[in-house]
């Protein structure tokens, strides 16, 4: 498998792709907030012979450049745009998303937007509705999720952050911790104040009513999200009818555990691609 790594230019930003190529279903990975790309690796390596397996680094994180107009692209809306510009330059107009936490979320504002989605699978992503309370009630109230919005972070910060973001071994990989440290703080100060807006997509209502496939796979011991709150959802299109909470693992799942994660992806995408053929 080669993995091919280029740049898109785009209206909100320079945009880093890594791409396996190949004639599979397409697959759009998109990372969470102080992420990058990279951290699909152990989904790049395990599934990139079989599908057509796309990584990007949203605007301000990673290998892309930092947004144009910070305040039109750092929302979910604003991510959504940029990816929906990246995927219509690459000629991709059908495509499975996994998205991870603030992924996940872009993931679902991409149903409403671009057609081609035939599925999404999310981790660590509550659908809430609009409004502070509502957001609320999908998070847990801690000091990560207060880090996760700030725009400047101490060096302590960054260290606790990454181990919330991906465990207890997590600085073992200097790459996770440099991706915190390289995100544009405006990306997260802007992110978080826009995700309380009144007047941003219902989450909760598209979940509830869109038939897309929806595929849920969360860490039981999630230190940012509210499992319950996911559990507790009527899903109108749940993959298998049920959310898969993984024992003992927090809120990367997929990188703490790819051995227990990548066996439901793979169940999710091999189902999808049945259905497009």
């Amino acid at each position: 498998m080669a993995i091919s790594q280029y740049d898109i230019h785009t209206s909100h930003a320079v945009i880093s792709v890594a791409d396996t190529g190949g004639d599979g279903l397409p697959v759009l990975l998109i990372h969470g907030n102080s992420s990058c790309k990279d951290v699909f690796c152990h989904q790049i390596d395990c599934f990139g012979d079989e599908y057509r397996i796309l990584a990007i680094d949203l605007p301000g994180h990673g290998a892309s450049s930092n947004a144009v107009d910070p305040r039109r692209t750092y929302s979910i809306p604003g991510y959504a745009l940029c990816i929906i510009e990246v995927l219509e330059k690459l000629g991709v107009d059908k495509v499975a998303v996994f998205g991870w936490s603030l992924g996940g979320h872009i993931g679902l504002e991409l149903i409403s937007r671009f057609p081609g989605i035939v599925g999404l699978m999310i981790c660590g992503t509550p659908p809430v509705s609009p409004g502070a309370e509502n957001v609320r009630l999908g998070f847990k109230p801690s000091r990560f999720m207060a880090i996760s919005g700030k725009a400047s972070l101490t060096e302590e910060e960054i260290t606790d952050y990454t181990l919330a973001l991906y465990g207890e071994n997590a600085l073992c990989d200097p790459f996770l911790r440099a991706a915190v440290a390289r995100t544009d703080g405006l990306a997260r100060q802007y992110m978080s104040e826009a995700s309380v807006s009144p007047d941003v997509m219902d989450q909760r209502l598209l979940v509830e009513t869109n038939p897309t496939p929806l595929a849920i796979v969360n860490g039981v011991e999630d230190l940012f999200v509210n499992i319950d709150y996911i559990n507790g959802i009527t899903y109108k299109n749940l993959w298998t009818g049920q959310v898969y909470n993984l024992l003992d693992l927090g809120h990367g799942p997929f990188w703490e555990a790819p051995e227990l994660f990548n066996p439901l992806m793979a169940g999710f995408f091999s189902d999808l691609t049945l259905e497009c053929n």
